[in-house]
């Protein structure tokens, strides 16, 4: 899978409906991490005007989706990547956009070399949800596999 944000953003939008309906935008996707933002909409506010827990949820979700597949994207013809569990804690108010960034716990090397065994690797994405001013919202952590057979 190519480095491309662009490419990874548009399949997931072209995928993913919540990433779509949600109006996610994917800054940065590679290998080693992928920022995702989630602007300001007042469609998808809490009762205190800040982006509901769902749409946080949706955006750090997204985001370690596309770093999946940034890193393990050559893998799709003989593995399907999926969601084993996820985990959020919301540390401060969000207001006004949030962007997501994500990064992968283990080695990419690592978890092929588990799938080439023939065994369902499990590695955790974590992710900092964070406002505009830089402050910390939210952390995630999404523990994904790559299930063998695509």
């Amino acid at each position: 899978m190519s480095d491309d944000r662009t490419t990874i953003g548009e399949m997931l939008a072209a995928t993913v409906p919540m990433a779509r309906t949600l109006d996610l935008r994917f800054l940065e996707t590679t290998s080693e991490r992928a920022v995702v933002s989630l602007p300001d909409q007042s469609d998808y506010h809490n009762h205190v005007g800040g982006p509901h827990a769902g749409a946080m949820f949706t955006l750090g979700e997204s985001a370690s989706g596309a770093i999946v597949l940034a890193a393990f994207g050559e893998q799709l013809a003989r593995a399907v990547p999926l969601a084993v569990r996820a985990e959020i804690a919301y540390r401060k108010l969000a207001m006004g956009p949030v962007t997501a960034t994500a990064t992968l716990g283990r080695p990419p090397a690592e978890v092929v070399a588990e799938l080439d065994e023939g065994r369902r690797p499990e590695f955790p994405v974590s992710i900092e949800i964070r406002r505009e001013d830089g402050a910390v919202t939210g952390e995630m952590t999404v523990v994904w596999t790559l299930r063998p057979g695509g």
